[in-house]
């Protein structure tokens, strides 16, 4: 039976700060993001969007009142989670309207995480070949102000309907995953902003990823020759190309055709920021809307890193009328979004949710976006004392 990915969804805030902009405010040379980060924009989420709004939208986008009646699993992966015990996916499984008798879970690993549910997505429809998954990689990325990081933050939400005959690609059973406990960024409890050792974290993607890649190689038996492009996690654009480059230094005819495609690829990840778990499907979906070259029966390489560490290489075959699932206007849509000034970036910035003296959520500014009100109402449940 053939199981994967059916239709697929984005969402991004409705603002967005040019990385001139920032370079210019911190006194830096631009060319230090666009050429050597390969980045020129970053989402900017307001208060009133959240993981689960982002997600909603993400979903809402794609899904029919026949896919809700036949959705029996949610699964979210996030970095970025509002609550300690309760599931984002239980929120989005209300927000959608997704039929009740249903399984809502959320799971962590950094970047790694919606990947994992991708895989446990496949094993639940291989079990029960009439039913669907829901998989949603949605988070915000915030390193604050100054920050070395700053320049990488983004926001955003990939939404994923996993089914058996997919109508946009296979997923192949050559799954390989590797893990290392290392600190290479880490979120702890007690700080609004993760904790990243930024070279450390950098040579192990690729160190992770070149390993990881010739134990599959060994198992499998393919080489990149085999494979039509490769998406990889996207905590930055040029890291991706560099891990690229990595893999294939003795082919470069190879190299040459997959460079390409992996500028394909970037297009929405060069705008939009890093968004962690969904980064990857971001990239995925950037290729699938961007690449004129691409055609049914091509494989697809996947790398997915999630810090601290978890690994996994996997592929994907794009089936027959894919493009049929997919948008055309998706640049134009990101590219009409609200633009700020750096004033009004930091102010969004150190937005905060305020309480009144019973606990209750106040003064939250209105917003047109969708699933907005929900996440307003949302916010006065969440911050409630009693």
């Amino acid at each position: 039976m053939n199981i994967g990915i059916d239709k697929i969804g984005f969402a991004a805030p409705s603002y967005v700060l040019d990385l001139a902009d920032l370079a210019l405010a911190r006194q830096i040379d631009p060319n230090k993001f666009k050429v050597g980060l390969l980045q020129s924009e970053m989402a900017v989420a307001p208060i009133t969007q959240d993981i689960v709004t982002l997600g909603a939208q993400a979903a809402a986008a794609i899904l029919t009142d026949e896919d809700k009646a036949a959705i029996d699993m949610v699964i979210v992966g996030t970095e970025s989670s509002i609550d300690q015990s309760k599931a984002a996916a239980v929120f989005l499984h209300q927000l959608l309207d997704i039929q009740p008798f249903a399984r809502s879970i959320e799971i962590k690993e950094a970047c790694y995480g919606a990947t994992a549910g991708l895989s446990l997505a496949k094993s639940h429809i291989a079990q029960f070949p009439h039913s669907k998954v829901l998989v949603i990689a949605s988070d915000i990325a915030k390193y604050g102000l100054a920050s070395g990081g700053e320049p990488t933050q983004g926001a955003g939400a990939v939404a994923m309907l996993v089914t058996a005959d997919p109508s946009i690609m296979i997923l192949n059973n050559d799954n390989v995953c590797q893990t290392r406990d290392i600190m290479d960024f880490w979120r702890p409890n007690y700080d609004k902003y993760p904790q990243v050792d930024g070279k450390f974290s950098t040579e192990q993607y690729t160190d992770c990823l070149t390993t990881t890649f010739d134990y599959y190689v060994e198992k499998t038996g393919k080489s990149l020759a085999d494979f039509a492009a490769m998406c990889l996690h996207i905590p930055f654009s040029k890291q991706g190309l560099k891990g690229l480059q990595a893999i294939c230094q003795q082919d470069e005819e190879t190299l040459n055709r997959l460079t390409e495609r992996f500028h394909e690829a970037i297009v929405y990840n060069k705008v939009v920021g890093n968004i962690y778990t969904g980064s990857i499907f971001l990239s995925l979906l950037s290729l699938l809307e961007n690449s004129q070259s691409l055609k049914t029966g091509d494989a697809i390489l996947f790398y997915s890193y999630g810090s601290g560490a978890v690994c996994e290489i996997f592929s994907g075959t794009l089936v027959e009328g894919y493009r049929k699932q997919l948008l055309t206007d998706r640049l134009d849509q990101l590219n009409a979004r609200k633009r700020l000034n750096i004033t009004e970036y930091e102010a969004i910035f150190f937005e905060e949710i305020e309480l009144d003296e019973a606990g209750n959520a106040i003064d939250l500014p209105l917003d047109d976006t969708p699933f907005a009100l929900q996440n307003i109402e949302q916010h006065k449940r969440i911050y409630r004392k009693n």
